[in-house]
């Protein structure tokens, strides 16, 4: 399928995979399996099958990386410079009868529509999703969010952010927020910032956690107006913060 769109004019490739739901009763299917925060202890029994069964796995390199023992399947990995020509040759494996699986940080559901519609159009047939555990999940019960009192905006995604933006500030301080920034454009200082300069309380209680489930793993426990403190800047050494991070704001002040 042709790969021409522009993500600021669209067709986004998220919209293709949210189009329509799965055809039911699809027989091999390719998998688009979350692998969760990157510890493999976290890794659905579902989805480490659809792994270890695949003659062929695609995804970004440093989300293979992560299940490259998983499997004696053929990995293929990509860049964003590298993934349509990478996706093609995972579709001519999988047109040749190969079982494909492609492998997605966290839960394709949270923030990983604009990779998945891109396997589909690489894909001469069904996919299909298997969840996993999201550093959102986690990061939730870190913070002690439940999801039902929460509003969840993913930022981590190539385009346009504005309209997420919008829901941020309609909802802070209102309800809480669970928030995946973009490395690096928009991480929590930017956020936070945002927010505060719209109007946000800069007393409500902020956590940044990083890392989620790994030996590393670390939480900042601030203020949205101390956090905002460290906006500023687009590459990584313009934030204090890992790429790998979940900011949080309750509706209370400090703990």
């Amino acid at each position: 399928m042709s790969d021409d769109y522009d993500l600021d004019e669209g067709p986004d490739p998220a919209t293709l995979a949210a189009a329509a739901p799965e055809p039911p009763d699809a027989t091999d299917p390719v998998y688009a399996v979350g692998i969760g925060p990157g510890n493999v202890e976290y890794l659905t029994g579902c989805g480490r099958r659809a792994i270890a069964e695949a003659d062929v796995v695609v995804g970004f390199e440093t989300v293979v990386e992560f299940v490259r023992d998983e499997t004696d399947a053929d990995l293929l990995t990509c860049g964003y410079r590298d993934e349509g020509e990478t996706l093609a040759a995972f579709g001519e494996r999988v047109a040749d009868g190969e079982r494909g699986t492609a492998v997605l940080m966290g839960d394709p559901n949270h923030s990983g529509y604009q990779f998945l519609g891109k396997v589909e159009r690489a894909v001469d047939g069904p996919v299909r999703v298997i969840p996993g555990i999201s550093s959102l999940q986690v990061a939730a019960s870190r913070a002690r969010t439940p999801m039902e009192a929460t509003e969840f905006v993913t930022l981590h995604k190539s385009g346009p952010v504005e309209s997420d933006l919008a829901r941020l500030r309609e909802h802070a301080g209102k309800r809480n927020l669970l928030v995946l920034p973009r490395p690096f454009d928009w991480m929590p200082g930017d956020i936070a910032a945002d927010l505060v300069d719209s109007g946000a309380d800069p007393s409500l209680s902020a956590l940044v956690l990083e890392r989620l489930t790994h030996d590393d793993e670390s939480i900042t426990r601030t203020t949205l107006g101390d956090l905002a403190a460290s906006a500023g800047g687009d590459g990584r050494d313009d934030t204090p913060y890992s790429d790998l991070s979940v900011l949080a704001v309750r509706t209370d002040g400090p703990d």
